[in-house]
């Protein structure tokens, strides 16, 4: 796991909603596991709002 993803994970822990979408949506170079690493810790309730801003 590179460095780089773990500043990037401890941003989205400290993000409000609206800004863990903008680091999930704009972050590139992070591998799958990554990514569901950051899914596994956004709030389930708005879910739909990070799957709107994904389409």
């Amino acid at each position: 796991m590179n460095s780089n993803f773990e500043q990037v994970k401890q941003q989205f822990k400290a993000a409000d909603v609206d800004e863990k979408i903008r680091i999930y949506t704009t972050t590139k170079g992070l591998t799958v596991e990554e990514f569901k690493e950051l899914l596994r810790m956004f709030p389930l309730q708005h879910l739909d709002k990070l799957e709107r801003a994904m389409a």
